[in-house]
């Protein structure tokens, strides 16, 4: 017989915890609730002969716990005493954008479920007792490490959305606040080199001049920065683009962000046949 005793003060874990023994899948498991000077106790008895397959379920059972109703505070804790400059509704988006990056399945979630899963099955060999609070804050250095880990992440990405956003807010005001210049142009959006054409479907020559640009992504530079440059240069009243590949990538998204209802999406009419038939016949 092998026997266990999980000590919290914490109501919600201790209800959690009796949730899940009461739901456990293997058989012998006898538990009982007891109240302590210090502790609210979990006392588990397994009468069974499989010692690992026990030690197994309770690791798992201790790890989801951690994960579910310890791990948000652990987190905000980390965002509020390193990145303290953020303020409320900052820290809730970054909040957020842990969650999205250690969802279910995530490699972060894999990653932390493995550490959280190993100490409390390393310690659990050895000790017949867990006081849970104790545990986590001394026990798990590297399951912290890697939420440290996530939220620098977390901090980084809200950061590029942040400039982005004003990035794209920036450029709908330049729009807003100047006149149009041409009727409208023809956006062929291939894969490697995309080609504007103007309401006569000429040839427009791309602005690549770099000191006059008015839009930049990055230190090297690419088509589509320029494409943007010429678009903001020539303002047009609306912009037709012709998805030769079919797909809304990042780059067109942002062009719909930034022109909004001056944008009008094609991938069926005669140019977008016409270019689709010549990167056919390139590839072949």
């Amino acid at each position: 017989m092998k026997s266990l005793c999980i000590k919290t003060n914490n109501t919600n874990c201790l209800n959690y915890l009796l949730n899940e023994f009461k739901n456990i899948e293997i058989g012998d498991v006898y538990f009982s609730s007891n109240e302590f000077k210090c502790y609210k106790n979990i006392i588990i008895h397994y009468t069974g002969s499989n010692s690992t397959e026990f030690l197994n379920c309770i690791s798992n059972i201790l790890s989801n716990l951690v994960i579910n109703e310890f791990e948000t505070e652990i987190i905000k804790k980390y965002i509020f005493h390193n990145h303290f400059y953020f303020n409320e509704s900052e820290r809730k988006n970054i909040l957020n954008i842990c969650f999205e990056l250690s969802s279910f399945n995530s490699e972060y979630y894999e990653k932390k479920y493995k550490l959280l899963y190993n100490s409390f099955y390393d310690y659990l060999s050895f000790n017949k007792s867990i006081i849970l609070n104790g545990f986590i804050n001394f026990r798990l250095k590297n399951y912290c490490s890697i939420i440290e880990t996530l939220v620098d992440e977390a901090v980084n990405n809200f950061i590029v959305e942040r400039e982005y956003n004003e990035f794209i807010s920036l450029l709908k005001l330049y729009i807003s606040s100047q006149p149009i210049n041409s009727k409208y142009v023809h956006l062929i959006y291939l894969k490697n080199f995309p080609l504007l054409l103007d309401e006569n479907k000429n040839m427009i020559n791309i602005d690549d001049d770099i000191f006059k640009a008015k839009y930049l992504s990055d230190i090297t530079f690419s088509y589509n920065d320029y494409i943007l440059n010429s678009l903001l240069t020539l303002l047009p009243n609306k912009i037709y683009i012709h998805l030769v590949n079919n797909k809304i990538d990042e780059f067109i998204t942002t062009l719909q962000l930034i022109f909004e209802n001056r944008i009008q999406l094609c991938s069926d009419c005669n140019i977008c046949k016409l270019y689709k038939s010549i990167e056919k016949t390139s590839l072949n």
